[in-house]
């Protein structure tokens, strides 16, 4: 089998056991690899309608046919597993190294079952798997825990995934964190591990043994697509700005999330963008195999820290109305080190001043916190009680859905969600196209599965229409399907074209832009089954209530709002 090991590994976490198995070869015909693999394992194994934080739950970590290999930005994988926080499939994705040591280690598809008796941490090597007692790294924050691994395993290589304490204490917005600065952010995989007594896992893997069809001809495609495909103005913003470049773009097209969803602009966008960044920067670093290097540590006061990407900047700056970047990298950085998505906890943040402003909270129902807009110490209080499910953070930690349904009082009114996964950092309002792409995204509330923004709001100007978006959502959701499964990163802008010239000699396959397409749309509706399995229906391709009776405030979004009926016919 040409582009991958052949193998899976199994791990029981119940009975202290783990097992070799074949790759199922009909299935990688299929589904390719990554997401589109990796679904069809979980919707194959997870019995319908279980509790996704029980044993039963899965979890699985994909690698796809180009991982390991020298294709460009091919050092993302997926983990997959049923989302506590919405019930929906989950695949979320992550860069470091983590995926390709898996690979190394001769490893196509690590499944993790169970639930382990005492804190467990697994080390994953070409042998197996390894169960290691962590009771004394229970507790520990998510850089702590890391570093602690690596010591024990005496290497700084290893690729290590930790949650931090509100993984363990099943936060539903906890993440799962890879070698301490990149995510597995969205849905709630943190609250799965911890639900499993899995504090990490510490994968060691050296060489790559896969074998390319065609090996010679992979390395020419890969060049020639480096500097036609990779290397062109389609990208290279990833590489001199990265994702902070957004936020001056969406300040200008008024869909720059701001004051809990209720402006299109941030009167501050200028302190927290990528000039700002730039002028801190510290240090840029890399996944495997990209030759864009997007990620940034940048210098905060005495410290240097991670540089938060644009969905942090907006939903944690702009949503909050902080318009500090030290303050919005202190919040990132606490939310990296607990273990919380920074999409769903800004959205919080936002939510609860609001819920202040409006009188549902009083100050005694939030610790004492003055809150308001911009507060940067209060929020920081308010996101480490959040980590710790402490005061009101324990209700807020549950995601604004089932915090807002606690609270009462009229709080359900002011929720920003759609299947209970908080709404990124671009305004629905001044992007149609990104509204129904958030309305049906298989995971929730998803800015990913197709990014219609760009589109609509950033380049054709047509953001307050629907003429078109349905097939453009259709078109980036099968796209994106199969470029995950391959598995290549976001930041290659690439169509069917260039994953034909990548597959067909890695794979020994005659691939056509056709194929791939029918491809793309299995992946896609597989996702969507499993949904339909677990009782969604098309009333859950929803959009909040604000969405069509909030006006948005400020800039070229002033005064918009989705209009209902156009919407249910574009739907």
């Amino acid at each position: 089998m040409f582009g991958f090991n052949g193998r899976v590994l199994r791990v029981d976490l119940t009975n202290v056991k783990c097992k070799a198995e074949d790759l199922r070869a009909d299935w990688v015909e299929k589904y390719i690899g990554g997401r589109g693999l990796g679904i069809r394992y979980l919707y194959d194994e997870l019995p319908p309608k279980i509790d996704p934080l029980s044993p039963e739950n899965k979890i699985i970590i994909a690698t796809g046919p180009l991982t390991g290999t020298i294709a460009p930005l091919s050092g993302r994988y997926p983990l997959i597993t049923k989302s506590p926080e919405t019930g929906t499939i989950l695949d979320s994705y992550c860069g470091s190294h983590f995926g390709v040591k898996m690979k190394f280690a001769g490893w196509d598809l690590l499944i993790i079952q169970g639930r382990a008796s005492k804190p467990t941490w697994l080390h994953i090597s070409e042998k197996g798997a390894e169960f290691k007692d962590a009771t004394k790294y229970w507790g520990m924050f998510t850089h702590d825990v890391t570093a602690a691994i690596r010591e024990e395993l005496r290497d700084e290589d290893a690729s290590v995934l930790a949650i931090g304490p509100a993984g363990e204490k099943m936060a539903l917005i906890a993440a799962v964190v890879g070698d301490g600065d990149w995510l597995h952010g969205r849905g709630g995989a943190g609250a799965v591990m911890g639900s499993k007594n899995l504090k990490a896992i510490a994968v060691e893997g050296y060489k790559s043994t896969v074998k390319l069809y065609d090996p010679d001809r992979f390395k020419q495609n890969v060049s020639e697509l480096i500097s036609k495909s990779v290397k062109t103005d389609a990208n290279m913003w990833a590489a001199t700005d990265g994702t902070p470049i957004i936020v001056d773009i969406s300040n200008m097209s008024g869909v720059l999330v701001t004051k809990d969803y209720t402006q299109g602009v941030f009167e501050y966008a200028e302190n927290i963008n990528t000039e700002r960044i730039k002028e801190r920067l510290a240090k840029r670093y890399a996944c495997y195999s990209c030759p864009l290097v997007c990620k940034r540590k940048i210098k905060v006061n005495d410290k240097i820290l991670k540089a938060p990407e644009y969905e942090t900047l907006a939903l944690v700056g702009s949503n909050t109305g902080l318009g500090d970047l030290s303050g919005v990298a202190e919040i990132n950085h606490l939310a990296d080190t607990y273990g919380m998505d920074t999409i769903s906890l800004g959205s919080i943040l936002g939510f609860t001043i609001r819920l202040c402003k409006e009188g549902i909270f009083t100050k005694n129902d939030v610790g004492g916190l003055d809150l308001d807009w911009g507060r940067t110490d209060a929020l920081v209080k308010l996101a480490e009680m959040i980590g710790k499910r402490e005061g009101i953070g324990k209700i807020l930690s549950e995601g604004v859905r089932r915090a807002a349904k606690q609270i009462g009082k009229g709080a359900e009114k002011f929720v920003m969600e759609v299947k209970g996964l908080e709404l990124p950092g671009y305004e629905a309002r001044g992007s149609w196209g990104m509204a129904l792409a958030y309305a049906t995204a298989d995971r929730g509330g998803c800015h990913l599965r197709a990014w219609m923004v760009a589109e609509d709001a950033f380049v054709k100007k047509d953001q307050f229409s629907f003429n078109g978006k349905p097939e453009g959502v259709k078109r980036l959701q099968d796209l994106n399907s199969i470029k995950w499964s391959a598995t290549i990163c976001d930041f290659w802008a690439l169509d069917y074209k260039e994953l034909v010239e990548l597959f067909n000699p890695a794979l020994g396959k005659n691939y056509t832009e056709e194929d791939l397409k029918l491809i793309g749309e299995r992946i896609w509706n597989l996702s969507k089954m499993f949904n339909v399995r677990e009782g969604f229906t098309r009333k859950d391709d929803y959009l909040p209530a604000r969405i069509f009776t909030e006006p948005l405030k400020g800039g070229v979004s002033d005064g918009k709002f989705v209009i209902k009926e156009e919407f249910e016919t574009a739907l």
